[in-house]
């Protein structure tokens, strides 16, 4: 029995079901959107992957005339792409067929290759995992669509367990990436993997090696986001995974934070991950409105935030284990491994640069005077909100009176942001004449003079914020006084630090 809240999908693709019909094809409705449909009316349907036997010249002959653009960048691995604009004129659902396929990697390849298949069962049987290998059949004889199970998904996703349809050592030399993929169904799913899945992970982590940086940064980012993604990570570090293209979770995992005494580095890093919740959930995080901040970039820094550690572990008397200047080697080992996984250049340049502050807010322990409100904005820059739910996010004290004392601490400096953005527009941030303003006040030429004024009136800026016009000419020139510099040294052509 189909539940009911299929009833608007099937509706939505019985028109092109009709055309694989009328020319003989078979077309089914697999993958994702068939899993979440059946497991909740909550979650939304986005792209739909359906399967077919047709090829892809005759997948194409059946889209022509339905579908309002067609890619085929996919095509010599059997897949054929379509966007249709809704009756509403909406933004168009995007549509994947692929021919019943099975496909494989070579033990060198980093590419499948792939060969057709003539049934759906031969399909679903080279798909990741049962909860995936269920088709939903679109052009049968019958008055409703048939749900095609032959490996026992359904069960397998109401007793919430994570298997293969064939051995996970078949499953995983297909497609290596299925070994990460399993860590985020674990995660986004609830799912428990068998003892065999779990053994074969093990044993076959090293092949990981030859899937591209590029699928293993996306599988991560998918994990990453998922509601809860605690034993997905930890799936990755057990099963030996994270050593082939994260070492330095595991790495986490032997050092003992003398801060988080109940937990080690890793599980404490994990814990701040959880932490950040979605943008929705944060009310008392972010101040405005409106609270949003990127998620993903913010769950990427809490779990580089403590890279740092196992190499900056140290020893003081009197005080023990120490980390000193964790913050900028994990910035730099952040930027690294990032790198190395082909993450965007903004990624990365985000992502370390919060993995560089996120302990700059505890170095305002005497309260927040206007000046060090001023200095903590200017160094966060366009991060102020993701460095404020991290700064949050990282503590996972079991101290209930310091936990509520760090709240407190945050709520008082996001109140003291609030008004002196509103009082000085903290978010240009920038001193209150320009370099231009500075060359014609001042008489001078472009150079090193300009951008030292310029430094000096930054500085005024950060310790008292807006002065008035007159008051801040009057402090210019008696900067430039003091300097006892005449105009024809202060013009030689020097390297200008202004900025127009």
């Amino acid at each position: 029995m189909i539940p009911d809240r299929f009833a608007p999908v099937l509706r939505e693709l019985e028109p092109l079901a009709a055309r694989f019909r009328t020319a003989g094809h078979r077309l089914y409705l697999v993958g994702g959107s068939v899993r979440d449909l059946l497991v909740s009316s909550d979650r939304p349907v986005n792209d739909l992957d359906l399967t077919t036997d047709a090829r892809p010249p005759e997948i194409k002959a059946c889209l022509e005339g339905w579908a309002d653009a067609l890619w085929t960048q996919g095509e010599r691995f059997g897949t054929i792409g379509a966007h249709k604009h809704g009756a509403d004129g909406g933004s168009p659902r995007v549509y994947e067929i692929t021919t019943f396929r099975a496909e494989a990697y070579t033990d060198e390849s980093r590419k499948p290759h792939v060969e057709f298949a003539d049934e759906i069962d031969a399909d679903l049987s080279r798909r990741d995992f049962t909860v995936n290998a269920m088709a939903l059949e679109l052009t049968g004889d019958g008055s409703a669509p048939q749900l095609v199970d032959p490996f026992d998904g359904m069960n397998d996703l109401v007793n919430q367990v994570l298997r293969t349809p064939l051995g996970p050592d078949v499953s995983f030399s297909d497609d290596p990436l299925r070994m990460l993929r399993a860590a985020r169904f674990i995660a986004g799913y609830r799912l428990e993997p068998t003892e065999q899945l779990v053994a074969a992970v093990k044993e076959m982590a090293p092949r990981l090696e030859i899937v591209s940086a590029e699928r293993v940064r996306d599988e991560l980012d998918k994990l990453i986001v998922v509601d809860h993604p605690a034993d997905g990570l930890w799936f990755l570090v057990e099963t030996g995974l994270a050593d082939q293209f994260l070492p330095e979770l595991p790495n986490m995992r032997l050092e003992h934070d003398p801060i988080h005494r109940h937990k080690d580095v890793l599980t404490h890093s994990i814990a701040v991950v959880e932490n950040v919740r979605p943008p929705a959930e944060h009310p008392a995080i972010v101040s405005g409105d409106t609270p949003s901040f990127d998620f993903r970039l913010t769950r990427l820094a809490a779990l580089f935030h403590d890279v740092g550690k196992p190499r900056t572990r140290g020893y003081q008397k009197g005080k023990g284990t120490t980390f000193h200047h964790h913050d900028a080697v994990g910035a730099r080992m952040t930027k690294k491994r990032m790198s190395a996984l082909r993450y965007s250049n903004d990624d990365i340049r985000d992502v370390s640069e919060l993995v560089a502050l996120h302990l700059r807010f505890h170095t305002y322990s005497m309260g927040w005077s206007d000046s060090a409100v001023r200095r903590y904005v200017r160094d966060a820059g366009p991060l102020l909100r993701e460095l404020n739910v991290l700064t949050r996010c990282d503590c996972t004290t079991r101290n209930a009176k310091k936990a509520a004392r760090l709240s407190r601490r945050m709520d008082e400096l996001e109140a003291r942001i609030d008004e002196l953005a509103e009082a000085e527009e903290l978010a240009a941030l920038r001193p209150e004449l320009d370099g231009n303003s500075v060359i014609a006040h001042l008489g001078v030429e472009p150079g090193r003079i300009v951008g030292e004024a310029m430094s000096f009136l930054m500085e005024i800026r950060l310790e008292e914020g807006l002065i008035g016009d007159a008051e801040i000419r009057r402090r210019l020139d008696e900067w430039y006084a003091s300097r006892g510099i005449d105009q024809a040294s202060s013009a030689a052509p020097a390297r200008s630090n202004v900025t127009p």
